[in-house]
């Protein structure tokens, strides 16, 4: 699941510096207001790929859910303070 919102998150960089490049360095000799828009659609994209590859998913492990190693679980439990130190 990582590696899937890790690759979202690259393409979704990726396509954000493209179209910084290709409006500046391309488009602009054509049009500068398309230049423009394409720079505030590449505005937009870096929130959303951060969204995107901070979302959990549903096989994800929450913060808050046990580990199934028993002393990783009772060490979190204490630091929680949901119950004390043995």
């Amino acid at each position: 699941m990582y590696a899937r919102r890790r690759h979202r998150y690259f393409v979704m960089m990726g396509i954000c510096i493209a179209l910084f490049v290709l409006a500046w360095g391309v488009v602009r000799l054509w049009s500068v207001p398309a230049a423009v828009a394409m720079c505030v659609v590449a505005m937009v994209i870096p929130p959303l790929a951060a969204v995107v590859a901070n979302r959990r998913g549903p096989d994800d492990r929450w913060w808050d859910d046990p580990s199934g190693d028993p002393k990783s679980d009772e060490w979190w439990d204490e630091l929680d303070g949901r119950k004390g130190p043995h």
